[in-house]
C-alpha cells in the first residue's frame, strides 16, 4: 500500500507527463510539489523500488504499468470528490480542490465504484478535466486554448488549465464558468492580449496568459 506521499509523487508524475510527455524531469516533479530536489530524489528511489516508475539520470521519470494504475486511480477518486463537493455540498470550484487532495487518500476498495454510481457516471470534474473509469478509459481532454482561437469565433469553455483559488476566483468575477460562452473579437499585436465578450455581454480585453488558461470545446 503506497503512503499519501507517494501517491501525491505518482499522481503528479502522471499530470506531468500528459503535458510534457512520457517522461518528466526531476525539477518538473520538485517545482510541482514545491519539494526541494533532494526530497525528490530520495522518494524517487522508494517508488523505483516498488517497481511503480522507471528512472534515468538523463531521461527522467515514466511510471511502470502499475504506476500508471495506481496513478490513474487517485486522479479518479480526487476528480470525483469534486464533483461531489461542488453538487452536493455545494461548495464553489475555487474551493474543491484542496478538500479533493485529503478525501483521495481515503482507501476502501469500492468507495470510488459507489460515488461514481452515486454521482451518475460524471465524464468531466468541475474544472473540465476527465474523470477515468474503473478500467482507466476516460474522455478525451480538452487541449485547445482560446489564445490559439480565430477572431469572430464564439468558443465555449470546455476546461480550465489553472486551477488556483486566484484563477477561479477572477473566472467568477468574470463570469466565467464550464460552458460558458466566449466569442473572441481581437488579438492585440502588442502584447496578444485578447478582446472577448461573454455569453453576449459588452466586449473585454483580457490577457494572454487568461486566453492560455481556458481550454475549448
Amino acid at each position: 500500500m503506497n503512503t499519501f506521499s507517494e501517491e501525491n509523487y505518482l499522481k503528479s508524475i502522471y499530470r506531468l507527463s500528459q503535458l510534457a510527455g512520457v517522461k518528466v524531469s526531476t525539477s518538473a516533479i520538485a517545482d510541482a510539489l514545491g519539494n526541494n530536489p533532494a526530497s525528490v530524489v530520495d522518494m524517487i528511489r522508494k517508488l523505483s523500488d516498488k517497481q511503480l516508475i522507471e528512472y534515468d539520470k538523463k531521461k527522467g521519470v515514466k511510471l511502470t504499468p502499475q504506476g500508471q494504475k495506481d496513478a490513474i486511480q487517485i486522479v479518479r477518486k480526487h476528480r470525483l470528490w469534486e464533483v461531489f463537493l461542488l453538487e452536493k455540498l455545494a461548495y464553489r470550484w475555487d474551493e474543491i480542490h484542496d478538500i479533493a487532495e485529503e478525501l483521495e487518500h481515503i482507501k476502501h476498495p469500492d468507495l470510488a465504484d459507489r460515488l461514481e454510481h452515486f454521482l451518475n457516471y460524471p465524464e468531466y470534474d468541475p474544472h473540465g478535466d476527465p474523470i477515468p473509469k474503473a478500467n482507466g478509459k476516460m474522455a478525451k481532454p480538452f487541449s485547445a486554448t482560446l489564445a490559439d482561437g480565430k477572431i469572430r469565433t464564439i468558443y465555449r469553455v470546455g476546461a480550465v488549465r489553472d486551477t488556483s483559488s486566484a484563477f477561479l476566483q477572477y473566472l467568477h468575477k468574470l463570469g466565467i464558468t464550464i460552458g460558458t460562452q466566449i466569442k473572441l473579437h481581437e488579438k492585440i499585436a502588442f502584447d496578444q492580449s485578447l478582446v472577448i465578450s461573454i455569453d453576449g455581454a459588452d466586449p473585454v480585453t483580457v490577457s494572454q496568459k487568461f486566453g492560455e488558461n481556458i481550454l475549448t470545446s
